[in-house]
């Protein structure tokens, strides 16, 4: 719990855990699979192209005119060529890249309800992974800590979405931290042309706000950035228990805290409030609006609700 870090003290961290045997990360991406492969085919994929547009149209064929064509889509040349009316055909041009930016950092590690944040970093990426390459869109991977610690180029087809899931079960970071405007200004520089990037972390950042504020103005004028914001319930209060002896995830401190201090619990509280509410206010100010995840919820409710919210504000 970084808040608590900051609050009331620091020691050393924790080493990571161990990384599964191969046949195990196998086994789980294939789980991992199966359980999108559905949703993405019957939920997601229709609303993913309906909200991601490409960058813009191709001619592809001309065809004879037929009633209620648009007559600006004629094609003159053609038409006084062979004598008859012929108009163009157009399809959008998709093409479009997605990144998946993941924080692995100490604090996803963490989580009190059906699972961990890591575990919902996956799914999130699954479901992102999985609608782009059905749409014949480019998916790569950034992994970050305080640190960026893997990149995966983006590419097609549903066997590079696996080396995905694959690289995110089974990569252990060497950081522990969180440098999310370093990880944005590194995916810029990566990105040649306008790109959708997903930036999946709980954005429990601190002092680091004011440059998560500038890496996403930089970004946003480039490229469309869109937060998944990972949570827990207890994030946000602590629990009435006595004194109890709390890890931060990613400073490793160990600190004792009465938690049946109801000053303590308040202060906590309020902290963790003005975080949250900070961090939309960037948001908002941005335009840019975010994917919540918690780690209580099913992450596919939360996708498609961006999805059909993102598709009104777009017709509008």
């Amino acid at each position: 719990m970084k808040l608590l870090d900051r609050l009331l003290g620091r020691a050393a961290a924790p080493p990571p855990p161990a990384t599964p045997p191969l046949q195990e990360i196998l086994r789980q991406v294939r789980r991992v699979e199966l359980r999108t492969r559905g949703l993405v085919t019957s939920r997601f994929s229709g609303e993913y192209h309906s909200v991601f547009k490409g960058q813009g149209i191709e001619f592809v064929e001309v065809r004879e005119y037929l009633p209620g064509d648009d007559v600006r889509t004629i094609d003159w040349n053609v038409s006084a060529r062979t004598g008859g009316v012929f108009v163009k055909k157009y399809v959008e041009e998709r093409e479009l890249t997605v990144l998946l930016a993941v924080d692995l950092s100490g604090s996803q590690r963490w989580g009190t309800r059906a699972r961990f944040k890591s575990e919902m970093v996956v799914e999130a990426a699954a479901t992102l992974a999985m609608s782009a390459v059905r749409n014949n869109d480019r998916v790569g991977l950034l992994v970050f800590t305080d640190r960026v610690e893997l990149f995966v180029p983006p590419r097609k087809g549903r066997r590079h979405v696996l080396r995905i899931l694959r690289d995110l079960l089974a990569f252990r970071p060497a950081g522990r931290g969180t440098d999310i405007a370093a990880s944005l200004g590194y995916a810029s520089r990566l990105l040649r042309s306008r790109s959708i990037v997903f930036v999946v972390s709980d954005f429990v950042v601190g002092p680091a706000l004011a440059d998560v504020e500038r890496a996403f103005t930089a970004a946003a004028a480039r490229h469309d950035v869109i937060p998944v914001v990972l949570t827990d319930p207890a994030d946000a209060e602590l629990p009435d228990a006595g004194i109890v002896r709390i890890r931060d995830p990613e400073s490793g401190a160990d600190t004792w805290v009465d938690t049946s201090s109801e000053e303590i619990r308040e202060r906590y509280t309020a902290a963790v409030a003005e975080e949250r509410a900070a961090l939309r206010r960037i948001f908002r100010r941005l335009g840019i609006e975010e994917i919540e995840l918690a780690t209580d919820q099913p992450t596919s409710n939360a996708v498609l609700s961006f999805f059909r919210r993102r598709e009104r504000r777009l017709r509008q």
